[in-house]
């Protein structure tokens, strides 16, 4: 009886001892391994298992710390860590933000693109927000900006680091849905974009709707001013646009000068033309800056030059990693081996980089790659006996009552996964729920949307639920970029060292209704993902079928004799009328399955 009993709720009690265990604080890792072991040891002394269930177990492991697509996430960590150490945070806030500081929301504005660019360098929310919670928000409140949008503006731009390539959590789902790390990244790429403009638009509507809230920079505070006292964004506009229409021209002839170089069949697609105009975009303007000051011609402002030489560089450096993976010349791996060597070269051309920053930054690497490595092992130590005890019927069998079918599973998905974010970190999200739903992803997804394969619909999948993991870090009660900001934030009042005023302290309650307005945009932009899949799915490269002719044409296989006489005799059947007959003694020939399958599919 007992056994009968745990045999029909073996998951149910599986899933209740892992959650059991995570309350007594236990660690993750631990725990979910700690979990799988036990009820594997319960379910072969209960006889539901096979005495030699755990056989398979070391191989297992052995294949997670042969994954090279893992080797992504120290080396993009290590490239954020040096980029954010060596200080660039602090030049581009500083930069962006004499740029658009003059607007009424400028500062605002500024944070956002900057939240961005961190975003796709460090790919790490706490040193977004800590560096710009430390930079931004004591300029904000010094020029009475509402405490809300600038709090607001601050955790969810950290936050962006999530859904914009390379992000770490793209990796991770490409790997638990085992897909391409770069065609998530291509799949992501535009969402990550329109979340940016979102996030945007909505303080130009603040600016408009209650411009007192976003007030813009007095003149003193604008230090990049020309001998005659004019800003210098006109030479800044005339440099972008310059390099604008170098950047558009390039993608007009893009297809015309790479396919044939790279001899690929298909037209390149558009993420990738895209990446390689800003790339050489940003090298006309870092090359005219250099020339401009070595040659001391003055044809650039002082605004327009400190632009050019703080934004360019780690632009360059985001647009040739992306562009590489892209392109289809590096792997996610090697792209991220380049892009930890363009930190390290940009830090040293700036002189600020010593052994003591080096050591913490290989340190803080190891400790998040162990971290993410103990909860991949763990989290596929209990998925092994999860398993084993058919959990992944018992959990699509959860899914057949719901109404709507695949779209109802899509929402219901997302409604557990937001309120599990509320909760839990997002690597545990990653590791623990999404091996669990993947397999009824793939079984339901492909027919939602006409002609979408199985490899898009779980690329689509895989970005919508990134989207989703990102509102985790601005949901109380355990947002952690709310966490990371109140870490920094003024508690006491305090006298501001420009104006002498004395600002008040900035509270947890602050923070807590700043993240309000963009949880719903984020949440927005899910929806239009939902949607919208080809947000997706457009930017993913296709691949083309081939035909027969181009099957033996690319495998150079000559066509034999009894082949040519068999293609004579049809010819001439076909102007006579006749029927042809088919060569005598022909053998069979061992890529006719093979044909005939490219043949079939073809004709789809």
């Amino acid at each position: 009886m007992e056994t009968t009993f745990l045999a029909q709720h073996f998951v149910p009690l599986m899933f209740a001892g892992l959650f059991v265990l995570l309350l007594t604080g236990f660690p993750v890792a631990f725990g979910l391994a700690a979990t799988g072991l036990a009820f594997g040891f319960i379910g072969m002394e209960a006889g539901l298992f096979p005495a030699n269930l755990f056989q398979a177990l070391p191989s297992r492991i052995f294949g997670i710390m042969q994954n090279d697509t893992l080797l992504a996430i120290p080396f993009f960590t290590f490239m954020g860590i040096i980029l954010e150490r060596s200080g660039m945070a602090e030049d581009l806030l500083e930069t962006v933000g004499q740029v658009f500081g003059p607007l009424r929301g400028g500062l605002a504005i500024a944070v956002i693109l900057v939240g961005a660019l961190l975003a796709a360098t460090t790919g790490v929310v706490a040193a977004a927000v800590i560096s710009m919670g430390l930079i931004s928000l004591p300029i904000m409140l010094r020029y009475g900006y509402s405490r809300v949008i600038a709090t607001g503006t601050i955790t969810a731009s950290g936050t962006l680091a999530q859904a914009i390539p390379p992000s770490l959590v793209l990796i991770v789902l490409a790997d638990q849905l085992g897909r391409s790390v770069g065609d998530m990244y291509s799949g992501a790429l535009l969402p990550g974009l329109l979340l940016v403009g979102l996030y945007i638009l909505f303080i130009v509507v603040v600016a408009f709707v209650k411009p007192a809230m976003v007030p813009p920079l007095p003149p003193e505070a604008r230090i990049y001013k020309e001998a005659n006292g004019s800003s210098g964004h006109r030479s800044l506009l005339v440099l972008v646009v310059l390099c604008a229409v170098a950047g558009f021209a390039w993608s007009r002839v893009h297809n015309a000068v790479l396919t044939p170089l790279l001899q690929r069949p298909l037209p390149a697609p558009g993420d990738e033309i895209v990446i390689l105009s800003m790339t050489l975009a940003s090298l006309l303007g870092l090359s005219l800056a250099i020339i401009n000051r070595v040659t001391r011609m003055g044809l650039l402002s002082r605004l327009a030059e400190q632009v050019t030489f703080v934004l360019m560089p780690p632009l360059i450096l985001i647009f040739l990693v992306l562009g590489t993976i892209f392109l289809g010349v590096a792997t996610p791996t090697e792209g991220g081996a380049m892009g930890a060597l363009g930190a390290l070269i940009l830090a040293l051309g700036k002189r600020r980089i010593n052994m003591p920053l080096l050591k913490q930054a290989l340190e803080n690497t190891a400790k998040l790659a162990s971290f993410v490595l103990f909860i991949l092992i763990g989290s596929t130590v209990f998925s092994f006996t999860f398993n084993a005890a058919d959990g992944h019927i018992w959990v699509e069998h959860l899914f057949d009552g719901i109404p709507g079918g695949a779209w109802g599973f899509l929402i219901v998905v997302n409604i557990l996964v937001f309120i599990l974010g509320c909760f839990i970190d997002f690597f545990e999200i990653a590791f623990i729920i999404i091996p669990l739903l993947a397999p009824v992803a793939e079984k339901i997804l492909p027919g939602l949307v006409p002609g979408m394969t199985a490899d898009d619909a779980m690329i689509w999948f895989g970005v919508i639920i990134a989207m989703n993991l990102q509102t985790s870090f601005l949901t109380p009660p355990f947002g952690f970029a709310l966490f990371y900001l109140r870490s920094v934030a003024a508690k006491f009042d305090y006298k501001d060292r420009v104006t002498g005023a004395t600002i008040p302290a900035v509270t947890t309650s602050e923070i807590y209704k700043g993240s309000i307005a963009f949880i719903i945009l984020q949440l927005i932009m899910v929806a239009a993902i939902m949607i919208f899949p080809n947000l997706v799915t457009g930017g993913i490269e296709k691949v083309e079928l081939l035909n027969k002719d181009q099957i033996m044409e690319q495998l150079q296989i000559p066509k034999t004799d009894e082949e040519v006489k068999q293609e004579e005799a049809e010819a001439k059947a076909s102007s006579t009328g006749e029927e042809a007959k088919p060569a005598e003694g022909k053998e069979d020939d061992p890529m006719k399955a093979m044909m005939e399958a490219a043949e079939k599919d073809q004709k789809k």
